[in-house]
């Protein structure tokens, strides 16, 4: 036996759960299912699949599904059981809860109320994809799921393009060859990337490449499963003067002297001032 019950302090206790090998489960996880007064879950049937591989008994507690569907009931029933002095787990289907799936609106709730709220810390796919990918972890920007349509897609990654880190996109298999073509086309064909699927079970895979190639690759082998994709920053090299007043001329053409200055800021990454200033004298000019 694996667990311990204890006596576990009134609060809510959000648990992180494996993405995908059952035994990648903390034991401190295993004891707050155990304890916990209280367990809710996004998806009951798994949690329940999972407390049965590692024998935690429910001991006459029940489930209470608690997801996107589930509202403002199920949040109340939770803290209805926080004010009556009770210790409430909470479990997301697979990884941390409120990591792309639900708690966060329960998180905020609970803390407002001013209940304890702590947690039992697991896998996550995000973090698990940039231990593997071979790209820069020293700064990365987690941007979720990309919008469904090639429009707003290719705007909200227009947005993400300058960020000083590594991107990383969750996707699904009936997307990503999209959202990858996108991704060379807004970010730069060969920006280094990488696909992590199927992260911790059997057919775990991770293809690196540029964002053409990897988007290349898809045509003629398509993949199945969860999908995390991870993008390298943007490398500018250095910026050439000519080029920089080339830019502001052109922008004067059409925008004031303040937004074109802004607008050759964002461009090259470049302090906005000496800018404003040369435009002025362009403009003067």
């Amino acid at each position: 036996m694996n667990h311990q019950k204890v006596r576990l302090p009134s609060g809510l206790y959000f648990v992180g759960t494996p993405i995908g090998t059952a035994r990648d489960i903390t034991l401190r996880a295993l004891d707050v299912l155990a304890s916990a007064d209280m367990i809710a879950a996004e998806d009951t049937r798994s949690l329940r699949r999972l407390m049965e591989i590692h024998g935690v008994p429910l001991d006459g507690r029940y489930i209470l599904a608690y997801h996107d569907h589930s509202g403002a009931g199920a949040r109340a029933k939770v803290l209805a059981a926080l004010e009556a002095g009770q210790s409430v787990a909470y479990a997301s289907e697979a990884g941390m809860p409120l990591i792309a799936d639900p708690g966060y609106d329960l998180s905020r709730a609970a803390s407002e109320a001013g209940h304890m709220v702590t947690t039992a810390p697991g896998a996550t796919a995000v973090v698990t994809a940039l231990t593997l990918a071979g790209l820069p972890t020293d700064a990365f920007f987690f941007a979720g799921f990309l919008p469904n349509a090639k429009s707003a897609r290719r705007s909200r990654l227009e947005e993400l393009r300058e960020i000083p880190g590594t991107l990383a996109f969750y996707e699904s298999p009936k997307r990503v060859a999209a959202s990858l073509s996108d991704m060379a086309l807004v970010l730069g064909a060969d920006r280094p990337a990488a696909m992590c699927r199927e992260l911790t079970k059997k057919f775990e895979e991770v293809r690196r490449g540029s964002l053409q190639e990897l988007a290349d690759s898809l045509a003629d082998d398509p993949v199945k499963g969860e999908i995390v994709v991870l993008v390298d920053r943007a490398r500018s090299g250095p910026v050439n003067e000519e080029d920089i007043e080339t830019a502001l001329k052109q922008a004067l053409e059409s925008h004031s002297v303040k937004d074109a200055a802004d607008l050759v800021s964002k461009m090259y990454g470049l302090p906005r001032r000496p800018l404003y200033q040369k435009a002025l004298q362009l403009g003067k000019g």
